[in-house]
């Protein structure tokens, strides 16, 4: 079984606010991986993942709400799906109690060609319209890494890595030299009805393989991503919504790594009020770390960035959940075992306290995935995929907070 660690239900004397670690059970079946939370305007917590059935898949949903979980639906289910270790399904909720999910279904027989595709859920998700594609290009080729969040009350804002001008294959993550062929990020806009109302192009040359992530600020959307240009220097941007347009992509800060192959690592975001967080993995300087930045500007100007995580252990894979004192980074380290990290960020991105074992897994590698949070006004709460006996599990820690 697995542990979860730091001192189960004692103090944890080194966050700021008293906070207490204890197991949250997780209603999935056998098989579950790829698990995903979001909250809604109530303080529930949505939690989708995938689980195999037959010879497909289907994604799951359960609402966390009152200390119970609510009955397990079917989000949908299929065997034409490309699933994918890093590149997993996410749900988000709209002001007006709109619920909705996105997975990623196949659009033609080549490895690499499927598209992303939405679901949408008027009553709290006990049932699901039909599926919506996202992308209309209509080439056999790579969509995915979508970011779902609140554009508006009743409208749902998508950013994803769109791999049209690729040629379908997987040519684009060898390393061009030309932007012709590579994946680009897009975003849309979609009303409460399912019709797309407005599509923008942000960057024409992204990292392939990377996650996207989105927040609403003060001032706007902010999209964070990792970006590639001709010299493979592969580091972090953001770019803004600010009155009405996209503004031009900006780094987040120069770490000049050069990487001439997808990390699978992408950065977070997470943002309370003008108050901005932003970390990333990177490999810069052969060290791989974990680099951290804060705005207090909506994400207009950034702090210089600064190094949490320096060691040969550090694997990555950072969640972000912020709040009126600060932030919650979570992330990955693999040595003898593989492990989960929390830490409490104040402002200027610096560490409040020592960073918090939250548990070690009995599963290593790709096969864990990337572990998940979500924070409520009472609790803070952790997902993560780990593997027994040759199968994925899903687990799950909530750390009160009073």
């Amino acid at each position: 079984m697995i542990r979860v660690l730091a001192a189960l239900l004692l103090p944890l004397a080194a966050i700021a606010a008293p906070a207490v670690i204890e197991p949250w059970p997780i209603p999935a079946g056998t098989a579950a991986a790829q698990p995903s939370l979001s909250r809604g305007a109530d303080g529930a917590v949505n939690l989708s993942w995938i689980e195999r059935s037959g010879n497909g898949h289907q994604l799951k949903f359960a609402r966390f709400a009152n200390a119970r979980w609510s009955e397990t639906r079917t989000i949908a289910e299929g065997d034409n799906w490309f699933v994918n270790w890093a590149d997993f399904p996410s749900t988000t909720q709209l002001p007006d109690g709109t619920l909705w999910a996105h997975n990623l279904i196949k659009s033609a027989k080549g490895t690499y060609a499927y598209d992303v595709v939405l679901y949408r859920s008027d009553d709290g998700g006990k049932t699901w319209a039909a599926p919506i594609r996202v992308n209309d290009d209509g080439t056999p080729t790579e969509h995915g890494f979508a970011s779902l969040w609140p554009w508006s009350e009743n409208e749902l804002a998508v950013a994803w890595l769109d791999g049209r001008n690729t040629g379908g294959g997987h040519d684009a993550h060898a390393g061009h030299g030309s932007s012709d062929n590579a994946m680009m990020l897009r975003t849309a806009v979609f009303d409460r009805n399912g019709r797309k109302t407005a599509e923008s192009e942000l960057d024409i040359r992204t990292c392939e393989c990377c996650q996207t992530d989105a927040a609403m600020t003060a001032k706007g959307s902010v999209i964070i991503y990792r970006d590639r240009d001709p010299q493979e220097i592969r580091d972090v941007y953001t770019v803004r919504h600010v009155d009405g347009r996209w503004q031009t992509p900006k780094v987040v800060a120069a770490d000049r790594w050069r990487m001439p192959a997808c990390p699978v690592n992408g950065p977070a975001l997470a943002a309370h009020g003008s108050s901005l967080w932003a970390a990333w993995y990177t490999g810069s300087g052969n060290t791989p770390k974990i680099r951290l930045a804060y705005s207090g500007d909506s994400g207009t100007t950034f702090a210089p960035a600064r190094t949490l995580r320096s060691a040969q252990s550090v694997q990555g894979r950072v969640d972000l959940a912020a709040d009126a004192g600060g932030a919650w980074l979570l992330w990955t380290e693999e040595s003898a075992t593989q492990t989960l990290w929390l830490s409490r960020l104040g402002t200027n991105s610096r560490p409040i306290g020592n960073p918090i074992l939250l548990a070690t897994l009995k599963g290593r590698g790709r096969g864990t995935g990337f572990a998940r949070m979500q924070q409520t006004a009472q609790a803070l709460y952790v997902v993560w995929t780990d593997v027994l006996d040759g199968r994925p599990v899903l687990r799950g820690a909530r750390i009160s907070l009073k």
